[in-house]
């Protein structure tokens, strides 16, 4: 997905493939550390702000929610971008995505709720997203790719509902060649609380025992909490990671003051504990389905100009050329 921020900033503040499917649910607690399990808030990270999502149009013409870049909220090191899509209704022929568009130093990390999304780019790499399935693209020196409603969806129509994060890279793998990782939702972990009321999907990183099965080239953990009324979940996050919990329906309770989190927020966690405290109280009358994702900072300068993602003026200057000039290749004809 293409993003229009023309901004220089400093930091920080194939085919598809499908196997069986991994599906961990924990009968006991017995050999787990009590924090993965203990609903306790008492050494839990607090909200330190919350910012709420803005309306964007992107691609060609489709709506998101973004709670990051914004007026309120620029870039949150190793995170440069959150786009929520959807959940939207298309009638038959309606649907829209990304058309071609470059990339250069950094990923894009795909998590399609609902739908299906199809992406060819100027690698020859080509795959499908259905509901569930994950793709994380590592950028690197430089690609241009779309990203698209299949033809099948762009005939029946249907519900469109996904997440598109934008993860920095470090400076030593800006210029790497470019990796996919197609990973359908029947591989990745998901696991349940003894009391049937947390659900967790493990996109990146580790939780309640469960490791994902995605390699980050920055550690990283990405989880998609599902918390039912009168669930409660304390998550580890090692104290030097950045973190934040973004809320996609529902409300939740973060932290160990309660702080109530909206639908369609983001909330800022401090990084003053080892852990965060997520509830949904007993009276709620939904679940809350939320996004968990935290990352260990960069500390690098960013020089940003849309969908380029460098160190300096001079390295933007040169990806620009670059695409200019046909390096990045072109997607082939009929794709």
């Amino acid at each position: 997905m293409a993003a229009g921020d023309d901004a220089s900033r400093n930091g920080p503040s194939a085919g598809k493939w499908r196997a069986g499917p991994v599906r961990v649910m924990i009968l006991n607690v017995a050999g787990l550390d009590p924090s993965t399990v203990s609903a306790s808030a008492a050494a839990s990270r607090r909200v330190a702000r919350v910012v709420a999502s803005a309306q964007v149009v992107e691609g060609g013409g489709f709506t998101v929610r973004r709670p990051f870049p914004t007026a309120s909220l620029d870039q949150f090191d190793p995170f440069l971008l959150l786009d929520e899509m959807g959940p939207v209704e298309h009638a038959p022929g309606a649907a829209q995505g990304a058309p071609d568009h470059p990339h250069r130093g950094f990923e894009t990390v795909t998590y399609l709720l609902a739908g299906e999304m199809q992406h060819h780019d100027s690698a020859g790499h080509a795959g499908v997203l259905y509901p569930g399935d994950v793709q994380w693209m590592t950028a690197g020196a430089g690609v241009i790719h779309s990203e698209l409603p299949t033809p099948a969806f762009q005939q029946t129509g249907g519900r469109m509902h996904g997440f598109q994060l934008w993860v920095n890279l470090p400076s030593r793998d800006k210029m790497m060649a470019p990796r996919y990782q197609d990973v359908p939702s029947e591989v990745i972990p998901v696991v349940t609380s003894p009391d049937g009321l947390v659900t967790v999907k493990v996109i990146a990183g580790e939780a309640m025992g469960a490791r994902a099965v995605i390699d980050t080239r920055t550690p990283i953990g990405y989880l998609h909490f599902t918390i039912r009324p009168g669930g409660a979940i304390t998550q580890p996050l090692p104290v030097s990671w950045h973190a934040f919990v973004y809320l996609a329906s529902g409300s939740a309770t973060v932290g160990p003051d309660g702080h109530v989190v909206a639908e369609g927020d983001l909330a800022v966690l401090d990084s003053t504990e080892a852990a965060v405290s997520l509830a949904v109280p007993a009276a709620a009358g939904a679940p809350a389905q939320l996004l968990l994702i935290g990352g260990q900072p960069l500390g690098e300068p960013v020089a940003r100009y849309g969908p380029f993602v460098m160190n300096t003026r001079a390295e933007i200057i040169e990806a620009v050329e670059d695409f200019r000039s046909g390096r990045f290749g072109r997607i082939a004809a009929g794709q």
